[in-house]
């Protein structure tokens, strides 16, 4: 599982870096960026959390109870999902202006806001594809099948990377948003849709190996729709809770547009891809992995069985995503210049992007924590306290998001919305560490926190020693793509060995568990 994520992670970060080259990060950036952001937006709302939260831990008890292993109930609630997806893409498509009105300030200029409507009426229909592919993900992880889910996402970067390099190739544009010709929109909308169109299309083959029969069935009523609904409606409310608060974060973003177009709402979301991509390869595939698990010792009432699998999760995501965050930290604007600083992405506005980059990863550890705790509630079928908990980090997001951008002055507002992200998700892992301690009758949070602690001992050293590896860099070769990769080379050959050898030293052996199915392949070639 992670290494189809870190594949799948990998080649997202090329498809960003080709297209923020591509569109940079003033008006057409802007523009792509939030019309590109609806589809997932609206599939959240509709489906995203429900999927999480109900769906999986739904389809591992017809797989158990079932006589045909839960074949017709997948089989149904497929049908069920493409039909009200569907129904809500065409929806979607006749009110896209109202959609983009919702996220863009007033102020953002007419041509920024033409733009992002054109972009959003192809995209929105991707809500349906994201759908079924998901819940052919779910189907496919209920009967034990992992990989494939974590691997399709590469052919949709692919289309993308494909589709940003041709735009390259025969566009011209200066990065606003009334220098784009209509051949070009078409081209970035098109191929921007079809890669998610793929990375659905290629979750059937697996399906048809793992025995399971792609075909509608219309016997809705025996997929349980009260039962789903009454599971659902606290999910639900979490998935709006969550998207009020990204309003606010998005109005934000785009209400700084005017004074500080280079420091936009388009460098915010390249900082948060960059940010994800740990996350991604490790907690993502962890919480994959861990939930059907700790679905059926919640439905076999083995309370300890789930509340061991949680810790553990824990203790192993803690340890990978540590030297991640001071990686970011310390390299981030090494990382953002090689990546962005090309195309219409100068220098200055990547190096921007990097110091997002850093003030994100002070919350990359906890909100992967918190990630993994949830999912101890779904897997209990609670999706009420999930809700009640994520109250206290939206609320915290816009708090601190607010304060900090009326306090702060125009060039470091977006810089303002990237701690109170960070903040948020720290709020969110001290109630959700309290609230579940109590319902699991303990959470061990005493071997989690000498975990944490001590790979925060390991990591501090060696980060100190990346800093000034690229220090001496930057003196040697500058600030520019040269200087950056020298001091990145650097940076990450002393900081990842570092880090290792001190978690060995300090016997943290989650690291060495991590690692050892890697040596292991290395020794055999």
């Amino acid at each position: 599982m992670a290494a189809g994520t870190a594949v799948s992670r990998l080649t997202g970060f090329l498809r960003t870096a080709v297209i923020a080259s591509a569109l940079g990060v003033t008006g057409l950036g802007t523009a792509y960026n939030v019309a590109n952001t609806a589809p997932n937006i609206v599939y959240e709302l509709l489906l995203g959390g429900i999927l999480t939260a109900v769906v999986v831990p739904l389809l591992v008890r017809a797989a158990k109870d079932d006589a045909d292993g839960g074949t017709a109930y997948a089989q149904r609630l497929l049908t069920l999902v493409v039909l009200v997806l569907g129904g809500a893409a065409v929806l979607l498509v006749v009110a896209a202006p109202l959609v983009v009105d919702l996220y863009l300030a007033p102020d953002v200029p007419d041509d920024v806001r033409d733009l992002a409507v054109t972009f959003a009426r192809f995209f929105l229909p991707q809500v349906l594809f994201y759908g079924a592919g998901a819940v052919m993900g779910a189907i496919l992880n209920a009967r034990g099948r992992f990989g494939p889910p974590m691997w399709a996402p590469v052919l949709n970067n692919v289309v993308v990377v494909v589709t940003g390099l041709l735009f390259l190739w025969t566009a011209t544009t200066d990065g606003g948003a009334g220098s784009l010709s209509t051949s070009s929109t078409v081209l970035l909308a098109v191929g921007t849709t079809l890669g998610v169109v793929a990375q659905t299309v290629a979750l059937v083959p697996s399906l048809r190996r793992a025995g399971f029969p792609l075909r509608p069935r219309f016997d809705l009523r025996q997929v349980g729709l009260g039962r789903i609904a009454r599971l659902a409606q606290w999910t639900f409310l979490y998935v709006v809770a969550n998207q009020v608060a990204y309003l606010v974060v998005v109005r934000l973003a785009t209400g700084a547009f005017e004074a500080t177009p280079d420091r936009s709402y388009a460098s915010y979301v390249y900082a948060f891809l960059l940010w994800q991509l740990p996350h991604a390869v490790v907690a993502v595939s962890v919480i994959t992995g861990l939930l059907p698990r700790m679905s059926r010792a919640a439905a076999d009432g083995r309370t300890d069985d789930l509340r061991a699998t949680l810790n553990r999760g824990l203790r192993l995501t803690a340890a990978l995503l540590v030297p991640a965050a001071a990686a970011f930290v310390v390299l981030g604007r090494d990382i953002a210049v090689l990546v962005f600083g090309r195309g219409n992405v100068s220098p200055e506005e990547a190096r921007f992007i990097g110091l997002l980059l850093a003030v994100f990863a002070v919350g990359l550890v906890p909100f992967s924590l918190y990630q993994l705790q949830l999912r101890a509630f779904y897997a209990m079928q609670d999706t009420r306290t999930p809700f009640l908990v994520n109250l206290s980090v939206n609320a915290a997001l816009v708090v601190v998001d607010v304060a900090l951008y009326l306090s702060l002055p125009d060039q470091w507002k977006v810089v303002g919305l990237a701690a109170g992200h960070a903040t948020s998700f720290v709020v969110g892992l001290l109630v959700c560490s309290r609230v579940l301690g109590r319902r699991t009758g303990g959470l061990d949070a005493a071997v989690v926190v000498r975990t944490v602690v001590r790979c925060v001992v390991a990591v501090l050293p060696a980060a100190l020693a990346a800093a000034g590896v690229a220090a001496l860099a930057h003196r040697a070769a500058g600030d520019g793509p040269a200087g950056a990769l020298l001091a990145l080379v650097g940076g990450v050959a002393v900081l990842g060995p570092g880090y290792l050898l001190l978690t060995r030293r300090l016997h943290v052996g989650e690291v060495a568990e991590a690692a050892a199915p890697v040596l292991r392949l290395l020794r055999r070639r």
